[in-house]
């Protein structure tokens, strides 16, 4: 597939996609005048658009395959894991905020938490945007990529930890609560982080298992996700 034909395709899928998370939590608010959720939409497209760009320059094979639907080999437990956190994060966290905020309140986190949101965004996304550029096989689901000479990255940010890129998705889903203003969002964000460190558990392991190379580079990168702790 050309490179055009790729850039367009992935615009399509996360315009679809920022629309329906824009739409959950509007519908689930009831109201428009939330100048916090307007903020956080606004910095979610921008960085979404940052990202493609990015992958188009620096990683354009790996912007085609995370088009693919299907792929050979795709572990059965990160198809169930990657959509129950996508689903997790994409509706059940803006529906419940948009419950909260718009129409129950039943928390109030200040203004004040903004920029704290604001700073593990920025963060999040640079360390998920970084890792995919890094890293040619970053799927969206876990398998071991034969038919592209899959091999261990250990440059960059691999060298700090061995799962950069679901660091970032970490902070990225923690932001959100703080953006938006809800303190009830902090549930499914907190159901999401432990999706996730429950996938960066099994992919580890399945990589140990499968990958050439992957169980030295373990002894030299210690730690799967979080720096200097696990």
């Amino acid at each position: 597939m050309e490179l055009r034909k790729v850039v367009d395709r992935s615009i399509i899928v996360t315009c679809f996609l920022l629309t329906l998370h824009l739409m959950i939590f509007f519908v689930s608010a009831g109201r428009l005048d939330l100048y916090q959720a307007w903020f956080y939409f606004s910095v979610i497209f921008m960085y979404s658009i940052l990202n493609l760009a990015a992958l188009a320059k620096f990683n354009p094979e790996l912007l085609k395959q995370r088009l693919l639907i299907k792929r050979q080999g795709s572990k059965p437990w990160d198809e169930v894991l990657m959509r129950a956190c996508n689903i997790m994060l994409m509706i059940v966290l803006p529906f419940i905020a948009g419950l909260d905020v718009g129409r129950f309140h039943w928390s109030s986190l200040s203004v004040y938490y903004v920029p704290l949101g604001f700073v593990l965004f920025i963060v999040g996304g640079f360390l998920t945007t970084r890792a995919m550029i890094e890293n040619p096989y970053f799927e969206t689901t876990v398998r071991i990529q034969e038919e592209r000479s899959h091999r261990v990255i250990t440059t960059g940010l691999y060298q700090v930890v061995r799962h950069p890129g679901y660091l970032g998705g970490l902070l990225l889903g923690v932001s959100i609560p703080f953006m938006i203003g809800s303190i009830f969002a902090f549930i499914p964000a907190g159901v999401y982080v432990l999706l996730m460190i429950i996938r960066t558990w099994l992919e580890d392991r399945t990589l140990q298992k499968e990958l050439n190379g992957y169980l030295e580079y373990t002894k030299r990168t210690r730690h799967r996700l979080f720096p200097w702790i696990w």
